[in-house]
């Protein structure tokens, strides 16, 4: 992976650090470089050997980080979540803002080449068992809403004045306020544990490499409506991304390990609408803004995506939250 040329300093220290924990100093080293395994502006993610560092976004909330780390570590959570290897720390980087750093235990991730193992229902289960668990306190709210907006701005930034953003928009604005982190969710909704941001990127196997499946990245976890969580995969199956019997897979398995976020029988949608269709406008934006940035137009899922926006904005507001797809 190319990384830009004021990114290498930190990629640096991160390779550092990281080589650090996973090979103790003063003996023979025979390592491979480290390796950069993302580089985003919420996280800059890099591989030594069994052990990976992670910065965090440069104006993350220290004390909530925190929070979600010993979320991570907390024992009802063992076999759930990936458990970090340490506290945050801050290194002092020159030439890049000073950034909170977290390290890991290295895990297999999701081969995206390999779309027939995908784990749907090993993911199903995994956050119906989380949902289960009562957040412990003090948790800051689940931040999904929250980075939704913030896909939105960040298209609006990438496209001022642009048509093609105005399906993205319209659909945006329907949504009610809480889906678009201005209030919080209806209070029945509010107070299960939450991922946050759960997609299979999210997923490892540790130990590695035939360990089981965990969830990983703690970053948007916090309380919140469990639906969120599920939101990702009923929008692609919405929008004819995801294949029907996979979202069936899915959905099946979380409801037989007593998921929360849907009744166990019957129509899920009237409790996953709104955080679906919060998520295809998140995806859209993003898709429009990585667009911009590359400048090339969207390719047939990022269409779909968009589409959905355009079809979804129609809705009228009687049957906007109960719709199916």
């Amino acid at each position: 992976m190319h990384e830009p040329a004021t990114h290498k300093p930190l990629i640096h220290d991160l390779g550092t650090l990281a080589h650090r924990l996973h090979h103790p100093p003063g003996t023979p080293c025979a390592c491979p470089p480290p390796q950069l395994l993302a580089d985003r502006p919420d996280g800059t993610v890099v591989r030594s050997g069994s052990v990976v560092a992670k910065a965090h976004a440069a104006d993350s909330d220290r004390e909530a980080l925190a929070a979600r780390l010993a979320l991570a570590s907390a024992p009802e959570l063992t076999g759930i979540l990936l458990p970090p290897l340490s506290t945050p720390g801050t290194p002092g980087t020159a030439g890049t803002a000073p950034r909170p750093v977290t390290f890991w235990p290295y895990g297999v991730p999701v081969d995206p080449r390999d779309p027939d193992a995908a784990p749907w229902a090993e993911a199903a289960v995994l956050l119906a068992r989380l949902h289960r668990t009562a957040p412990p306190p003090p948790l800051p709210p689940m931040r999904g809403p929250v980075k939704a907006a913030r896909a939105v701005a960040r298209m609006i930034a990438a496209l001022p004045g642009d048509s093609a953003v105005l399906p993205v928009r319209a659909a945006w604005r329907a949504l009610p306020a809480w889906a678009r982190g201005e209030a919080a969710p209806p209070a029945a909704r509010s107070g299960f544990l939450c991922h946050g941001d759960l997609h299979l990127g999210q997923l490892v196997r540790h130990p590695a490499p035939d360990g089981p499946w965990l969830l990983i990245d703690v970053d948007d976890a916090g309380r919140g409506d469990p639906a969120w969580d599920l939101a990702r995969p009923a929008a692609w199956y919405a929008a004819g991304v995801l294949a029907p019997q996979d979202w069936l897979l899915f959905l099946d398995a979380y409801r037989s390990a007593g998921g929360p976020a849907v009744p166990a029988e019957g129509d899920p949608w009237p409790q996953l609408d709104v955080p679906a269709r919060a998520l295809t406008v998140q995806t859209a934006a993003v898709a429009l803004a990585k667009c911009a940035a590359e400048g090339r137009v969207p390719d047939e899922m990022e269409q779909l995506m968009v589409d959905s926006c355009a079809r979804i904005a129609t809705f009228p507001p009687e049957l906007a939250a109960g719709s199916t797809p």
